[in-house]
């Protein structure tokens, strides 16, 4: 339901040009070309015709970039189960230009025309030829309207979200993580080894990813893991090293105890029935409820526990489910809910650990997050055959197009742009698409490989502790150029020019 007002219509003044604008309330100016809108829905008419749209993704491995509005807007196409698991379902747009919270439309002088929410209220932004349009499910914050030069209204517009919703600062350093190369074939032998041959290497963070638990749902140690993970926390610790930890807490596999014994613990559908929150690990999975009083001990209870055992950095997965529309204990909006829980979580872990979201809402995860996933899986591939019209799909090519255009979000957290590959064994990258995921992870402040050190020649040896040992001068000079220390370094090439296949039809 969206939370539509009565207001104003009137029109305002914005770089040089006229801009009609339907509102709840009279834009106030905060800059000579800046102007905030009363919460609620927005339209904004203008003259800029077919031009490119910048739309933003709701989570971490939402479809986010520039594409004209003569083109097929950017989203998940050709599989409904993804667009669960991999951005908002429920306010997809198949045959029109929106995105999550903010969007842009591209001014032939080179400035941007910008609009995004301030605020929670699941903020949506879409455009058509003649209209930049805004709309909320319930009221949140205001609404930023501007015109300027692209970074500097971008990163004003983070600024205002951070001072709203607050903002992290803690950094990870080098973190080494089980996922790319082990996935979930790990056991506490495997890692022993792993930890060993690390102990030359600067890591600051060892972080055991998923295949230690129970099941999705039931966070103990299972049998590939006979010490316990206490003993392995200690193991990373006793290097010096932060001991780190993958969970999934707001998510439920049908295999595991939670799911069969609690029942009354899930989000439900309009029937009654758990919710569906998305897809993987080849089954449907189902989200906690977080409004309930038990659900909430539990979660306090499960980050008391690993903390407990030794662990003080935790990457958290598929969190977008607890915003999922659904019925609750509470009833309270969906987004509103989701923040409540990682309130929760923060509080139950302390100000010292660190938190990395992946599958995280982006506006509703600043203040508590530390860092944020922002594309989906790179992999040791290019392109995603398989999916080849679902820009979340997993590939290098899709976590660079994805994370390269969110550098702003940095005002907000630190930015993951996934892991890099030093390996060539093992690997289908070509050099240069090598060199530009380390770019990548350079530019946007976030290091992180899973490459074992066993599987890397010497020289890939000394190339990865060249690059964990850096320390780079960047900055942004464009949409997709930077400057690393005396380098420039350009994506356009890469990322800028992301297009559909088109549809095939059978027959």
């Amino acid at each position: 339901m969206s939370a539509r007002q009565p207001g104003h219509a009137g029109a305002i003044e914005l770089g040089g040009i006229c801009l009609p604008i339907m509102a709840p309330g009279a834009p106030s100016h905060i800059g000579a070309d800046e102007v905030l809108i009363p919460t609620g829905d927005v339209t904004v008419l203008h003259p800029l015709g077919e031009t490119q749209f910048y739309r933003h993704g709701w989570n971490s491995w939402s479809p986010s970039g520039w594409r004209g509005l003569d083109e097929q807007p950017l989203r998940i196409y050709d599989s409904p189960q993804r667009l669960l698991t991999a951005d908002d379902a429920k306010n997809d747009t198949p045959l029109a230009h929106s995105g999550s919270a903010v969007g842009a439309l591209q001014m032939p002088d080179g400035k941007v025309l910008i609009l995004g929410a301030l605020g929670l209220g699941t903020p949506r932004v879409g455009a058509t030829a003649s209209t930049l349009w805004g709309t909320v499910e319930s009221p949140g914050g205001e609404w930023y309207l501007a015109v300027g030069d692209e970074l500097t209204v971008f990163n004003r517009y983070a600024t205002l979200v951070a001072e709203r919703l607050g903002r992290r600062t803690t950094k990870a350093g080098p973190v080494w993580c089980s996922w790319y190369s082990f996935y979930e074939a790990i056991d506490e032998h495997l890692l022993h080894k792993v930890i060993d041959d690390l102990s030359d290497y600067p890591f600051a963070v060892i972080q055991i990813d998923d295949g230690w638990e129970r099941a999705v749902g039931d966070w103990e140690a299972n049998d590939k893991f006979p010490s316990g993970m206490a003993d392995l926390a200690q193991r990373i610790t006793q290097t010096g090293r932060q001991a780190g930890l993958w969970l999934s807490p707001l998510i439920v596999l049908p295999d595991s105890q939670t799911f069969r014994e609690r029942r009354e613990w899930l989000v439900k559908d309009g029937q009654g029935a758990p919710l569906v929150a998305g897809y993987n690990w080849g089954s449907a999975y189902y989200c906690l409820d977080t409004t309930l009083p038990a659900v909430q001990d539990s979660l306090v209870g499960l980050f008391d526990r690993c903390r407990g055992w030794g662990y003080s950095y935790f990457k958290l997965d598929f969190m977008y489910a607890g915003a999922l529309e659904g019925r609750r204990h509470a009833d309270v909006p969906r987004e509103q809910a989701y923040r409540d829980a990682i309130a929760l979580i923060r509080g139950a872990v302390g100000d010292d650990s660190y938190l990395l979201g992946s599958g995280v809402p982006m506006l509703p995860s600043a203040g508590y997050f530390d860092g944020v996933r922002v594309g989906p899986d790179v992999v040791a591939f290019w392109d995603n055959a398989e999916r080849p019209r679902d820009p979340s799909g997993v590939g290098a090519k899709n976590a660079l197009v994805a994370s390269l255009n969110r550098p702003w979000l940095g005002h907000l957290y630190q930015l993951d742009p996934d892991a890099v590959y030093f390996r060539r064994r093992r690997s289908l990258l070509d050099e240069r698409q090598r060199q530009a995921i380390q770019d990548a992870a350079t530019v946007l402040g976030f290091k992180a490989t899973s490459d074992p050190i066993d599987w890397l020649q010497e020289a890939e040896r000394e190339e990865l502790r060249a690059w964990i040992e850096a320390d780079e001068c960047v900055k942004q000079t464009g949409r997709f150029t930077y400057q690393i220390d005396s380098r420039e370094v350009d994506f356009s090439e890469l990322v800028g020019g992301y297009a559909f296949p088109q549809a095939t039809t059978a027959g």
